[in-house]
């Protein structure tokens, strides 16, 4: 008996569809028609072809952004996974003490970036700021708004401090899922805490982990807001990021080909990158 197929379903999904075409293609669209034409005003645009293409990827004022956001969202990965990993380790399995620490680790997530930016801004003050203050006194010359290691090194803590929860959530639910049988099973075998790691824990939160690098990656590379209210880019240029970058081009200087044709590279970048990474990653699991 042939089984007729409902096609109706097809209804529901059709308006999700016209919700991304209207707020991902068309602005996609409007963007790749920026990036290959030339404007002077009065709505008036000529063709230009791949001309603001080549002088993105010549700029050195572009190469400089990249090359500090590489190492921005290479500092973060490196700190905020392993540290994550260490945390999750150590949280109670039950009780009480279980609750308390799920609802500080999620605290962070749930503060807005722009009021993570002001927080960590006045927090690190060198006059006023607790941190500021404190790091001056005990003999540290700090001042993040004029020294550009000093701006890197609270842009860095306070990326840690908001994004690190998510790591630890996401390890801890792959810890949650390992069977009792599987100590019980190294606890016979006299296994040591770096053996059970290896073998049986850090196994479990493979796919958990490569969740976690993957978002940890795409959110730190595409970062704007927590960096520009805390240093706006400053000192100087030393913490401009190719997103306060681009902003800057765009709508600072209104160079609107540059700006889109810049937007497009670093779509293809963030894209090529979590290829690469997500397919390694799968490659290692699979053997």
């Amino acid at each position: 008996m042939n089984k007729t197929e409902n096609q109706k379903a097809w209804l529901f999904v059709l308006p999700v569809v016209a919700l991304v075409a209207f707020n991902a293609v068309i602005p996609l669209m409007t963007v790749v028609n920026y990036s290959v034409q030339e404007t002077f005003g009065d709505n008036t645009f000529f063709w230009s072809g791949v001309l603001w293409f080549e002088q993105v990827l010549h700029s050195e004022r572009f190469h400089a952004s990249l090359g500090r956001q590489l190492l921005f969202t290479g500092t973060i990965l490196v700190i905020e996974i392993p540290l994550g990993v260490a945390i999750a380790l150590t949280m109670p399995r039950k009780g009480v003490w279980l609750s308390v620490c799920l609802v500080l680790m999620a605290l962070p997530l749930l503060i807005p970036w722009n009021v993570v930016g002001a927080m960590w801004n006045i927090f690190a003050l060198p006059d006023i700021g607790l941190m500021g203050w404190t790091l001056n006194k005990i003999g540290f010359d700090f001042n993040f708004t004029r020294q550009p290691g000093d701006a890197w090194f609270t842009l860095i803590i306070m990326d840690v401090w908001h994004w690190t929860s998510l790591v630890v959530l996401l390890a801890y639910a792959g810890l949650s899922s390992i069977p009792d049988a599987y100590y019980q099973a190294a606890k016979i075998d006299g296994a040591g805490r770096w053996a059970i790691f290896r073998h049986i824990q850090l196994p479990k939160m493979k796919r958990v982990l490569t969740i976690a690098l993957l978002l940890r990656f795409m959110d730190s590379f595409m970062i704007y807001t927590e960096p520009f209210v805390l240093t706006g880019g400053g000192p100087g240029n030393s913490t401009t990021l190719l997103s306060i970058d681009l902003v800057k081009i765009a709508l600072g200087q209104f160079d609107l080909g540059p700006a889109a044709a810049m937007s497009l590279i670093y779509f293809l970048i963030i894209l090529l990158l979590s290829w690469i990474f997500y397919t390694v990653m799968m490659r290692n699991e699979e053997q």
